[in-house]
């Protein structure tokens, strides 16, 4: 979550793609039956996120880091497939608010929907994200995300520095760049 980046947990998105520039999703802890309900995001593309007034772009996180380290992923789909997925994707922002905290990286968390929403962030730099909370998530779902960044690295070369790239990056002084994810100079 941006106030508590600590705060980690995986979410499922099933998504509508409205029209090329924008997309809303129901967000979900896990892919099997009986799964909850946990939140929204809404994705805009660049320029639709450059039309947004100065205080709002303060919601919208950027896209190129889960994009390009791989921690996006789209189980089931063929491998171009995902790839053409992340490349339409790629310079987005999505703003997202978990309702819901099921889970609290990969210890239990609230039975019910308790508190108030929390605005979720994006990890943009290795070293934000919990390596257990990926590592648990790739055997569940037999991937790689180490296969599937370096299969997208490829992809860098058409991302755009993005607002919100350093947004976490006091809370994790530590972490280290991801090729491709660079913070927009002119962003606040």
């Amino acid at each position: 979550m941006r106030d508590a980046p600590d705060h980690q947990m995986e979410a499922h998105h099933y998504c509508r793609q409205v029209n090329e520039d924008f997309a809303q999703c129901a967000l979900f802890d896990s892919a099997e039956p009986g799964a909850n309900l946990t939140g929204v995001e809404y994705i805009v593309s660049a320029r639709v996120f450059a039309s947004l007034p100065e205080d709002e772009r303060a919601y919208w996180h950027p896209h190129n880091g889960e994009i390009l380290s791989g921690q996006l992923v789209a189980p089931g789909l063929p491998r171009i497939a995902e790839t053409e997925l992340m490349r339409s994707k790629l310079n987005s922002y999505g703003k997202t608010w978990h309702t819901w905290h099921t889970r609290h990286g990969t210890a239990p968390g609230d039975a019910l929907p308790l508190g108030p929403a929390a605005l979720a962030w994006s990890f943009s730099r290795d070293g934000e994200v919990d390596p257990a909370l990926v590592a648990a998530r790739d055997a569940r779902l037999g991937i790689d995300t180490a296969q599937k960044r370096a299969a997208r690295a490829p992809l860098a070369e058409g991302a755009r520095p993005q607002s919100g790239v350093d947004t976490l990056r006091a809370h994790f002084p530590d972490a280290t760049p991801i090729p491709g994810v660079v913070q927009d100079a002119a962003a606040h």
